[in-house]
């Protein structure tokens, strides 16, 4: 589905060109969730934005189903560490905001928002404001814009990162429902994140990125039978081999 070939990415200050991302080949299949850790500042959330089309590389080539992507991808979304919601929106208004944007008809943008709502556990909020609610109910909220456009492929960048444990816990838990949930569209993620555990809960697969600038240390298979725990046999040793290979 995106394939990256020798991607380099740097950005500009003062004149001088500083080495963000260096020499990344990846390759992310359909129906596969992967998770990117790596240290912090090692470019893995501009990696992600490249995947979104938000920035370009450098140098090298980013592929979507076969074909070089220009642009924003468009069928494609993201959901941010920091919820990104319009203050002065409702919770519809949000979740609506991208469907506006692809010209979608007022009546199929209203059902499609409810509908997606419904599915993160919002029905009943579609009039408050996103200074009423809770990190957590802030996250679904952007997770509902994010499916609400029907996207084939899914960026989560440390979606979790800003709230309580035990929130997490039961959003990674609702994330995981929703992509092995065949009657939704979205049925690839890549998710960044700082935290190797979360990624052995979830992943199908981690991708380990060194330190500055990130080049891609490890690809790593995570073969635990879902759903999965901390206790499971094997885990810790999983954990253990990923975070040895951050550097």
């Amino acid at each position: 589905m995106l394939e990256f070939r020798r991607v380099y990415k740097s950005f500009t200050d003062r004149g001088r060109a500083i080495p963000v991302l260096d020499d990344v080949s990846l390759e992310i299949p359909d129906r596969q969730f992967v998770c990117i850790v790596g240290p912090s500042g090692c470019g893995k959330s501009t990696l992600l934005r490249i995947m979104m089309g938000l920035t370009p590389p450098t140098s090298g080539t980013v592929l979507y189903q076969g074909r070089a992507l220009e642009g924003v991808n468009l069928r494609a979304a993201m959901v941010f560490q920091s919820f990104a919601l319009l203050p002065w929106l409702t919770v519809q208004g949000n979740v609506e905001l991208g469907l506006h944007a692809r010209d979608l008809p007022e009546e199929e943008a209203r059902r499609r928002a409810a509908h997606y709502l419904d599915k993160v556990g919002l029905d009943g909020y579609e009039e408050a404001y996103p200074g009423e609610l809770s990190g957590g109910m802030k996250q679904r909220a952007g997770l509902a814009r994010a499916l609400a456009v029907e996207p084939d492929i899914l960026f989560m960048d440390e979606p979790f990162a800003g709230l309580d444990a035990l929130t997490s816990a039961n959003l990674r838990e609702e994330v995981l429902t929703l992509w092995s949930d065949r009657a939704l569209p979205v049925n690839t993620v890549v998710m960044v994140t700082h935290i190797i555990e979360e990624a052995v809960l979830m992943a199908d697969r981690v991708v380990v990125l060194t330190s500055h600038p990130g080049r891609i240390a490890a690809d790593l298979p995570v073969p635990l039978e879902r759903p999965r725990n901390k206790r499971d046999e094997g885990f810790d040793q999983l954990v253990d081999s990923i975070f040895e290979k951050i550097v």
